[in-house]
């Protein structure tokens, strides 16, 4: 059948999740708002690992203000995750020779 071989394909899939999965546990992205009033770590899992807050922010008083600074911030980590993830995984799918990727 022209030498394509599904359980090696699969294998190489496997391999290559494996692989996906440990860089983004490894990867961190760091996303802020406000003039970095607001800035939140992230892991590739979509886990949060810190929010800092400029205590400038909390003397405001302004608790819906801070609270729209964290919401932009923890989603503009999450869009750098997507971001990475896509990148890595552009990269690990064109290697593996399957037509059109």
């Amino acid at each position: 059948m022209g030498g394509f071989n599904l359980q090696q394909l699969m294998s190489q899939a496997k391999q290559q999740y494996e692989a996906l999965q440990k860089k983004m546990e490894q990867t961190v992205v760091e996303a802020s708002s406000g003039g970095g009033s607001v800035t939140v770590k992230m892991d590739g899992r979509k886990q949060v690992i810190s929010i800092q807050i400029d205590p400038e922010a909390v003397k405001a008083g302004d608790l819906e203000m801070l609270q729209d600074l964290i919401t932009a911030a923890v989603n503009g980590a999450g869009r750098k995750v997507d971001e990475a993830v896509q990148s890595t995984m552009g990269g690990m799918l064109g290697g593996m020779g399957i037509p059109g990727l």
